[in-house]
Order: structure tokens, then sequence, then C-alpha cells
């Protein structure tokens, strides 16, 4: 069961945005095309045949589940169902789900303890770079419109947060790294329209309720022209995607030395 932890996001809202999107998804949604391609091929140095599989999160099923010819592939869409389970498997993946966890440390362990000794873990999700020229157009454009700035985009997780997080959910050998991918859109409002066709609206529980004014959005869209405008008049969004390997600890892998065992002094060295 995943421990109590205070409630960053509105799973219901979240969900009700993801099931919104749908019809038209497929129009938005080459970054999750993008990130599975990056995911697989990561997967593919692991040398590996998988039995076993399970697609974690409501975005992966779509990308994944006709990778794995001959395995046992199952899908889930929330932490709850995963802690309910009691099969392990050789393989999880999930795609765009742990940068709205709001217990993130908590569904760091179902997913280890959903493992077999020495199953891999492969996750991929929004990185603390992020959407920083759209943060920085909404700061501005709210200080400006009513003198302050309210939660209108994730608080992301960085690399080294996402690395202490594997090791203290018990995972062997995590290898976080991640990529900073830069598109163009033809001005803030396409970008938007983008971020709501991901089913990626703002479903922070502490995020404004009523509706924004019009005034709020075109100072952030005259900001994101002024400060991230390209050589042809378009402007740049930055998508950092963290992606994340992990084991569940088995006998056979790599282990550090026993502290103490070097058979060479530093001071000989240095």
């Amino acid at each position: 069961m995943i421990l109590d932890s205070p409630s960053i996001f509105n799973t219901k809202r979240r969900n009700n945005f993801i099931q919104r999107r749908k019809p038209r998804f497929s129009a938005h949604d080459f970054l999750y095309q993008w990130v599975a391609k990056n995911m697989m091929d990561r997967l593919s140095d692991i040398r590996r045949e998988f039995k076993s599989v399970l697609l974690s999160g409501p975005y992966a099923a779509p990308y994944f589940l006709e990778k794995f010819p001959g395995a046992t592939v199952s899908a889930n869409t929330s932490p709850e169902q995963l802690a309910e389970e009691r099969i392990r498997y050789d393989c999880i993946l999930s795609i765009g789900e742990m940068h709205c966890a709001n217990d993130l440390p908590g569904l760091l362990v179902q997913m280890r303890r959903a493992l077999k000794p020495d199953g891999v873990f492969l996750c991929a999700f929004a990185g603390g770079e992020n959407l920083y020229e759209l943060r920085q157009a909404l700061m501005h454009a709210e200080i400006c419109v009513s003198g302050g700035a309210s939660p209108r985009v994730y608080p992301f997780v960085d690399k080294q947060q996402m690395a202490g997080l594997m090791q203290r959910a018990g995972f062997a050998l995590p290898v976080v790294d991640s990529e900073l991918l830069k598109v163009s859109y033809r001005d803030m409002f396409h970008l938007i329209a983008d971020i709501r066709g991901m089913g990626e609206s703002n479903a922070l529980n502490d995020c404004h309720k009523s509706m924004s004014s019009s005034r709020l959005f075109f100072e952030a869209a005259k900001f994101y022209q002024d400060h991230f405008t390209e050589t042809d008049g378009r402007v740049t969004a930055s998508y950092e995607i963290i992606f994340v390997i992990g084991w569940a600890p088995h006998e056979s892998q790599q282990q550090p030395a026993r502290r103490g065992s070097g058979q060479v002094s530093l001071t000989d060295v240095l």
C-alpha cells in the first residue's frame, strides 16, 4: 500500500484531461512517440528475453503493446492497481506518469517490489527543465497582471533528485540521464494547444479554480515572443525527458567492493 503523502495533484481532474484528449491525441502525441522510441532503444541494449512485462501508466500500452511477442504483457493505469497485484514481472515500462505522482517515493517502491529478482524497470517522464520558457512567461505575466504568481506548471523532479529516489526505493545499479528536445511553435498559444492535446493541462490542487483573464495570456505570449523567438519569428519550447533504468536486487549483480578492501593507497596515486 502506498503511504499517505501531501496531495499535490488532483487525480480525478488529471484523469478527466486524459479521457478528454483521447479523440484527437494522435494529433499531439509526437513527444510520446519520440520518448517511446528512445525507451525501446535503451531496452534493446539489454540482451534478455522478457517473459512477463508490465506497461504502467495511461500512456504506455499504445506504444509498447506489440513490442514483446511471446511475452505475457499486462497494463495498469494507477498506483493503486499496482499495489493490489501479486504478480511479479521481468520488466516494467512506465511512460508519462512519474512527473505527476503524489507519492513518487512510494510508487518507486511499488515498482521495485513488483519486479522479479534481477528484473528491470525503465521509465521516462518530464524533468526539471521542462517548459522553462513557458514557466517564465506565465510567472512574469501573472506578476504584471495580479501582483503575484500561482502554480501553473508542475514542480518537476530533476536528475539528481531522481537518482537519490531510486536508491532510496531499493533499486540496484540505477542509471539516470536526460535529453532536452527543442520544439518550434508558431506562438505560445499553439504550444498550449499541444499541452492540452497531450492531456497535460494543469491538474495541481493549488491551481486557480476560476477562469484566467485573457490579459494574462496575452501578456505571457508577448514575453514569450520577446525572449524565446527564433530567427524565423517562431518560438522555442524545451521538453526535458528524464530516462531511468534500475534493477531489482539479485546476488548475480555486480557489487561494490567492501569498504577498506582496497590494495592501493591514494597517497601513492596522487
